[in-house]
């Protein structure tokens, strides 16, 4: 497959709602392969497909252990709990900031063949789920943020996390 261009925070693009996909065809399944093998290039982890400059409802999101979750047309179906913790994009290089999400959530997906599923997931999954899917309404997580975290910052929050 191939590596796509992943579109920068000033782009348009990244403030337009994206529309449903309804054909799950051939030129889907291409887009979800794209983005997967960008996503993994990138090495981050989740990508939606106006970051790659694609104005449709898909997202990949890796599930670790070289899962990576397609979700197309997503929309969350349940939420609860909260965290707050450093969130950074791949549109918005470089630069992390804190954030609250809800710490579970539940979605409600199709597959690149049309397949409804559902999933659910808490902590780092739930911050996914929630941002990625931001994204398909146009909206970026610098607005959620006070200001950008500083190195010293980002390390120090991390430190603290870990004891």
């Amino acid at each position: 497959m191939a590596i796509r261009k992943i579109v920068t925070q000033g782009d348009p693009l990244l403030n337009k709602k994206c529309r449903p996909v309804t054909d799950f065809n051939r030129r889907l399944h291409v887009l979800l392969d794209d983005m997967r093998d960008t996503l993994t290039e990138a090495q981050g982890a989740g990508l939606a497909a106006p970051q790659v400059g694609i104005l449709r409802r898909a997202v990949v999101i890796d599930g670790g252990e070289d899962d990576i979750l397609e979700l197309v047309n997503p929309e969350i179906l349940e939420q609860s709990g909260e965290q707050t913790g450093p969130e950074g994009c791949l549109s918005v290089p470089g630069k992390w900031g804190l954030v609250s999400r809800p710490n579970f959530v539940r979605v409600r997906a199709q597959d690149r063949y049309g397949e409804w599923f559902e999933v659910e997931g808490d902590e780092l999954m739930a911050r996914c789920f929630c941002h990625e899917i931001e994204h398909l309404d146009g909206h970026l997580y610098v607005e959620h943020i006070d200001h950008f975290l500083s190195d010293e910052e980002l390390e120090a929050y991390l430190a603290g996390e870990e004891n």
